[in-house]
């Protein structure tokens, strides 16, 4: 198992590109299910949970053509309803081939999924949704087995905000006779992508972006393909963790390919603590700055502050002037993090679901272990201002969600070597 050694302090600087999201790459490939068609890619990123969707695609009997950053998917050799535990467990979006496998073809059979270990996040609502448009659905085995003759349009109104519900609803209501609307639908960034990628292939559909979704559904002899290659958006969530390593650094880089709309909420945050930001139309200036203050953050549904950045915003508060409160409303269980923050010198004090930090003026190095994705970042963020070495182990929940993230950050300054594991 691999493992990262950063040697700390640094300061970053430079030019970082950042790749395109994995969020919403997964979804997207996910619904190349629904078309009778070969669909190209281009910018897709090599992340372990982009190879897991991958596999899963091909032991469907999906014709999948892999070149560097570029994909071909043809899901025209598809013929396999069943999505096999072996792959879905250690992956929580792998439940999105539901929704589109039962659309095109009136069966499905998917493992109950896997991940991080963050909470429940559980799968009624997909299911729910599913049912309200005619699915029948049982739970046996672990797995969902769901059939129908064909999925109907109807009003699907969410109890809260799902990102992977509102996605597997989209793409069921693609094929569905009838109009689909999506009520209290998720409003993230991912949602608009998805959107787009299915209106390139002739889709309608209304109100992505917004909490109210309309999908018109068509038959599949009415779809379309683009005849382009499709680039998934920037990733928003890597984004803000390298504009917090800069910050924390006090750095002078420059965070390019994505658009800071998608984080306007994160940015107005880091902006009232002190940094020093500057805004283009796709990318994000970080300037030396001193003398940040502590805050308080909420996590909240899109555009509110995103639960996948809270972890970062952890790292940073630890070693600003001042007290800071973090309130995690999203998960139950994402403070693993905080165990080893504190190993190596954080103040942090947990009640309930709100963590509070008093901010230290400096961090030691030491051995700590990765628990999830965005823990493993926050992780990185802390070696990067530590004094000494940090031995960062399990760095594989790391590769699920960062590209080469220790190769961008030599290139930017740090000191971080990769010690392949056996």
């Amino acid at each position: 198992m691999d493992k990262l050694l950063v040697q700390g302090p640094c300061q970053l600087n430079g030019t970082v590109e950042i790749s395109s999201a994995k969020n919403a790459t997964l979804p997207i490939l996910a619904a190349t299910i629904l078309f009778p068609y070969p669909v190209k890619f281009v910018g897709i990123p090599d992340l372990m949970d982009v190879g897991t969707i991958l596999k899963l695609l091909q032991s469907m009997g999906i014709n999948v053509t892999k070149n560097d950053h570029e994909v071909l998917i043809d899901a025209t050799t598809l013929n396999n309803q069943h999505a096999d535990y072996t792959l879905v467990k250690t992956m929580r979006a792998s439940v999105l081939v539901l929704g589109p496998l039962l659309a095109r073809f009136g069966i499905a059979s998917v493992s109950l999924p896997g991940g991080c270990a963050i909470g429940a996040r559980p799968v009624d609502i997909h299911l729910m949704g599913l049912e309200k448009m005619g699915a029948q659905i049982e739970i046996e085995n672990g797995y969902i087995k769901a059939k129908c003759d064909k999925l109907k349009g109807a009003v699907v109104k969410f109890p809260f905000p799902s990102v992977g519900a509102t996605e597997n609803i989209m793409m069921a209501a693609v094929l569905a006779e009838g109009v689909t609307v999506i009520e209290n639908a998720a409003m993230e960034p991912e949602i608009d992508d998805l959107a787009d990628f299915l209106m390139a292939q002739g889709v309608k559909i209304e109100g992505a972006g917004t909490s109210h979704i309309t999908i018109h559904g068509m038959k599949e002899t009415e779809l379309r393909p683009s005849g382009k290659s499709y680039r998934v958006i920037g990733d928003r969530i890597e984004a803000a963790t390298f504009i917090i390593a800069g910050i924390m650094t006090k750095g002078d880089i420059k965070v390019t390919g994505f658009n800071p709309s998608h984080l306007e909420f994160v940015l107005e945050t880091l902006k009232k603590m002190g940094a020093k930001i500057e805004i283009g139309k796709d990318y994000v200036h970080i300037h030396p700055s001193d003398g940040l203050k502590g805050t308080m953050v909420e996590t909240l549904p899109f555009p509110g502050f995103p639960t996948d950045v809270q972890a970062q915003m952890m790292a940073l508060m630890s070693v600003v002037d001042g007290n800071s409160t973090v309130t995690e409303t999203i998960f139950e269980n994402r403070f693993m993090h905080v165990p080893e923050m504190i190993r190596m010198g954080a103040r942090i004090n947990l009640k309930g679901n709100t963590a509070f930090i008093e901010g230290v003026e400096q961090l030691s190095g030491a051995p700590v272990m990765c628990t999830d994705l965005r823990a493993s970042a926050a992780l990185i963020l802390c070696a990067l201002v530590a004094h000494g070495q940090t031995e960062i182990q399990r760095v594989y929940h790391l590769d699920r969600g960062y590209e080469k993230i220790d190769e961008k950050l030599t290139n930017l300054g740090s000191k971080i070597t990769r010690v392949k594991g056996s």
